[in-house]
C-alpha cells in the first residue's frame, strides 16, 4: 500500500485569521489524499500584551486543544504549509523564535526536498504581505526546501487578490476577511500535497 503523503499544517494565529485559513488548508489537504498534522507556533507574547487585547485573549484559550509545533513535526512531514500574521513586512517573533531552533535539523540535512508554502494576513492592502512570505521563503532556501508557490496556476488567484507567492488576505478591525480567499487557501494546499507526492513518492 502507498504511503500517505505527509503534510504540516503549521500557523501562528493572535486572533484567529491564520487559524481559519490552516483549517481551509488541513481541511484541502485531506481531501487529496495526505495525512496532516496541524499544529501552532507557541505563543510567547507576555500577559500583560495579550490581556489588552480581548479577541487575542479570547482566540489563544479556545485553541489550546491544538498541539504546538515542534521540530519533530518537520522532521516528520514531507511538505509544510505555513500561515502567518505580517509583523511589519516579516513573519511574528513567535514564528522567527521556532525557525531559529531548527538548527539540528538543518546542520544534519533533515528539511533537504521537503515541500513549503506559505499564506499571509495583515490589515491592510498594501500591508507586508507578499514581503513576509518571501521572507519565510529565505528561510526554506537555507533549508534546502522547495517551495510551492501557487503562482498562477488555478482561477482562484485571480479572485483572491492574485498573490501569486502565496495567498494573502486582508482583514478590518473587527476581524473580517476583506477578500474570499477559500478556494485559493484549498488550491495552494492541494498543489502542495501534489508537488510533495511527486517528489516523495517518485
Amino acid at each position: 500500500m502507498e504511503a500517505l503523503t505527509k503534510i504540516a499544517v503549521i500557523y501562528y494565529s493572535s486572533t484567529g485569521t491564520n487559524y481559519k485559513l490552516a483549517q481551509w488548508a488541513e481541511e484541502a489537504a485531506k481531501e487529496a489524499g495526505a495525512e496532516v498534522r496541524l499544529v501552532r507556533v507557541a505563543e510567547t507574547a507576555p500577559d500583560e500584551a495579550i490581556d489588552q487585547n480581548p479577541a487575542w485573549r479570547s482566540h489563544i484559550d479556545a485553541t489550546q486543544h491544538v498541539p504546538i509545533v515542534t521540530n519533530d513535526d518537520l522532521e516528520w512531514a514531507d511538505g509544510f504549509i505555513f500561515s502567518t500574521p505580517t509583523r511589519f513586512g516579516n513573519v511574528p517573533a513567535q514564528i522567527k523564535s521556532f525557525l531559529d531552533t531548527t538548527g539540528g535539523l538543518w546542520f544534519n540535512g533533515k528539511l533537504v526536498n521537503k515541500v513549503v508554502s506559505a499564506m499571509a494576513s495583515a490589515s491592510n492592502a498594501h500591508g507586508g504581505q507578499e514581503q513576509t512570505i518571501l521572507n519565510l521563503y529565505t528561510t526554506m532556501f537555507h533549508w534546502g526546501a522547495i517551495v510551492a508557490a501557487p503562482g498562477y496556476s488555478d482561477q482562484s488567484a485571480f479572485t483572491s487578490g492574485g498573490n501569486p507567492y502565496g495567498t494573502s488576505v486582508t482583514v478590518n478591525q473587527d476581524g473580517d476577511m476583506q477578500e474570499d480567499v477559500e478556494d485559493a487557501v484549498k488550491h495552494q494546499a492541494r498543489r502542495t500535497v501534489d508537488i510533495a507526492k511527486r517528489i516523495h513518492q517518485s
